[in-house]
């Protein structure tokens, strides 16, 4: 067991320090693409009414720490529909992007999923509308979308500090995710063995499906670095790792219960978020696609 722990400790140490340069050099990159296209991003996003769909599903694949925040608001402020919040919450990548970059996963797989996301929120969020019968309301109110991110302290807002110090804290935070959760995933394999531990998860893979849901929906980026991690691992087939992306919608979640008085309604996008995370997963892993 001492052994066990000790090979453990040791991998996961040399690993996480390798993908430090990596990450911070995405997400300097972020921070500076964030910088100057999210407040055009959410200004347009109020305004292109019926095409909100494609622009919501388009934006929510870029990999920033506001946007999905950004649409809870707008949603609770009455400018997007439902259906439109549901197609940034698809498609919002978090962590993914910057975890697959320093991983040294093909662009071609990367751009798979991406494109996979795309399609499924754009489609979900259509549906979504569609069945809810409206286009949605259209009243504006004054809400401040990064009130989370400032309450957090993740130094997105952090004018003094720069691109250099969010992009240092993101970096950080980050590493520490990954480092606590490759430690977790290197134990599990050391004490029960990859192909036991692969066949909890692939022996009955709708259970899996839910399961990757579920942690989708916990509201930090801890969620999608699990989901992520664990689909590099081997231990998880491709709709499992889309039914975990797909329900990961970050800080959105929290600042849609916070911000957002009609609870009926937080609690419905809730579950449409997660119903979809798991039906989509399905139906990927049905048909046999791999990324």
């Amino acid at each position: 067991m001492p052994e066990i722990i000790t090979d453990a400790l040791l991998d996961t140490i040399k690993d996480t320090v390798t993908l430090i340069p990596f990450l911070f050099i995405t997400y300097l990159a972020m921070e500076w693409l964030e910088r100057r296209t999210e407040e055009q991003s959410v200004a347009l996003l109020s305004r292109v009414g019926r095409f909100s769909h494609v622009l919501g599903a388009a934006i929510g694949l870029i990999p920033q720490c506001g946007f999905s925040a950004a649409a809870a608001g707008l949603y609770s402020g009455g400018v997007i529909t439902a259906g439109t919040l549901i197609a940034v919450f698809l498609s919002t990548s978090d962590e993914m992007v910057p975890i697959f970059l320093s991983s040294s996963v093909g662009a071609g797989t990367i751009a798979k999923i991406l494109l996979a996301k795309f399609v499924i929120a754009l489609a979900s969020g259509i549906l979504v509308d569609a069945l809810a019968g409206t286009l949605g309301r259209r009243l504006r109110a004054d809400k401040h979308i990064h009130d989370l991110c400032e309450r957090d302290r993740c130094g997105c807002e952090d004018e003094e500090g720069g691109i250099f110090r969010s992009a240092l804290v993101h970096t950080l935070k980050i590493t520490g995710f990954i480092f606590i959760i490759s430690l977790i995933l290197s134990l599990a394999i050391g004490f029960i063995g990859r192909d036991n531990l692969a066949s909890l998860m692939t022996g009955a893979p709708f259970a899996g499906t839910v399961v990757t849901a579920l942690i989708g929906l916990i509201p930090n980026c801890a969620a999608s670095v699990a989901v992520t991690q664990m689909y590099l691992e081997g231990l998880l087939t491709a709709g499992q790792l889309m039914a975990g992306l797909l329900t990961g919608a970050g800080v959105g979640l929290l600042v849609l219960f916070r911000s957002n008085a009609h609870h009926r309604e937080n609690l419905a996008i809730l579950a449409a978020l997660f119903a979809l995370g798991v039906i989509w997963g399905s139906l990927i892993d049905v048909a046999g696609i791999t990324f």
